[in-house]
């Protein structure tokens, strides 16, 4: 690899690590201040509510200026957010500005690798970045979870500085310190992220043509035969996917009677299970063949309704792994489907960032859907039941629609799966 992956690399792992790390410690702040519970699975649509905002612009702010420095400034914006929470500010308003940095980092750290690499290393590249990306949820939740638990927060907050009274006095607060210097340290590799040759694209002056073009764009994968069912599928996973990770933890402590610490560790191993499912789906699924994936998703719906069924560590373990690993199979191949059929129609930065803004929408849609069921207190149990009913019935909509889509419109679907299948070799 080029002489300036590895501070990429680096850069974006500390981010990521941070970033899930403080979900944790955001969920311990408002458990710990008695926020009402319906505030908890909220965090996620304030996270995603920046992504959804503004994606018509963040990919021309990422091109305006150097990348490794968009990343510094998004990390920047990071800082705030955790400074903000740490000294008093609402822990949503707080970790919208969090989410508000990691909409602005995302397309710099896609973008800087088609700068820095050449295209024969682009997927390799991906490949790392997904990879360590799986890492550090799974390394950030756990960490989150442990810095708020028995065992190190109590040395944290017996480490106050003479003659100063910092006014850290909750396990999340001193968790929250511990990540702000994880923020600064991938702020130091950022300084470090080598300048490329690409020119800049300054931003446009009227920021409306910037709406229109991304209309378009939007407009334009979904009226495609493939490309609408491998995004309507992506983005039911990764709204699926982005509301899990704070669900979970309710579920555990309704369920398994756990504390933020130890539901952290169980949020992790859905991911394991993602991971896994990812590694097996890359090596024996074809590009030609994704759609045949997708009654995986109504089987998702399905497992997380039998999340209510169980009450024992030693079922749950092995059922979440299941739950990623249906979720990771059927993520890979459509993910795949979805990046060639937005390279064919539009090219892959546009491409991307309508896929980022769909994606996004869905987790706050979802997110939005869940907390609401909680701020009418209906359980988490019944919560849950709703929320995978709803799931499962949407991927099975898609299912139909992509059946459909073969009996009324074969020709164009036949042609369409003949080039992905002359491309995917």
């Amino acid at each position: 690899m080029k002489k300036g992956f590895s501070t990429i690399m680096s850069a974006q792992f500390c981010s990521s690590l941070a970033d899930n790390g403080l979900t944790v410690a955001a969920i311990e702040l408002l458990r710990s201040s008695q926020a009402p519970s319906w505030h908890v699975p909220v965090l996620a649509v304030v996270f995603a509510l920046f992504y959804v905002v503004l994606a018509p612009f963040l990919g021309a702010f990422a091109d305006a200026i150097p990348k490794g420095r968009v990343m510094l400034i998004s990390n920047g914006i990071k800082i705030v957010g955790c400074l903000l929470m740490l000294f008093g500010g609402h822990p949503l308003l707080a970790y919208s500005i969090v989410g508000l940095g990691a909409a602005a980092y995302s397309p710099a750290k896609y973008g800087i690798l088609t700068e820095l690499l050449p295209p024969s290393q682009l997927v390799k590249a991906n490949g790392w970045i997904e990879g360590l990306t799986i890492a550090s949820v799974i390394l950030g939740t756990v960490l989150g979870g442990q810095l708020v638990g028995p065992h190190i927060a109590p040395v944290l907050l017996g480490l106050d500085l003479p003659f100063v009274d910092t006014g850290v006095d909750m396990p999340a607060e001193a968790a929250i310190c511990v990540l702000l210097f994880v923020y600064a340290l991938a702020a130091l590799f950022n300084l470090y992220i080598p300048r490329t040759d690409a020119p800049l694209q300054p931003l446009p002056s009227n920021p409306l043509w910037l709406v229109r073009d991304f209309s378009r764009c939007n407009a334009r994968l979904w009226s495609d035969k493939l490309g609408q069912i491998s995004l309507a599928t992506t983005t039911m996973f990764w709204g699926v996917g982005g509301n899990l990770r704070i669900i979970v933890f309710p579920w555990a402590a309704a369920a398994l009677g756990y504390s933020t610490t130890q539901a952290s560790s169980l949020a992790g191993v859905v991911s394991i299970g993602v991971a896994a499912g990812a590694v097996v789906a890359s090596m024996r699924m074809r590009l030609d063949r994704a759609t045949a994936v997708i009654p995986l998703g109504v089987l998702m719906g399905v497992l997380l309704m039998g999340l209510n069924l169980i009450r024992d560590l030693y079922v749950a373990i092995p059922f979440l792994l299941l739950l990623g690993a249906a979720g990771g199979y059927l993520v890979v191949p459509m993910n795949a489907l979805l990046q060639h059929r937005g390279h064919n129609l539009m090219g892959a930065g546009r491409s991307i960032a309508v896929q980022n803004f769909n994606e996004q929408a869905c987790i706050l849609a979802l997110g939005a859907f869940y907390a609401g069921m909680t701020r009418f207190e209906l359980s988490a149990f019944a919560a849950i039941t709703v929320f995978g009913l709803v799931v499962a019935g949407i991927m099975e909509t898609i299912r139909r629609w992509h059946r459909r889509n073969l009996l009324q419109h074969r020709d164009e679907v036949e042609r369409l799966l003949v080039i992905a299948r002359t491309d995917g070799h």
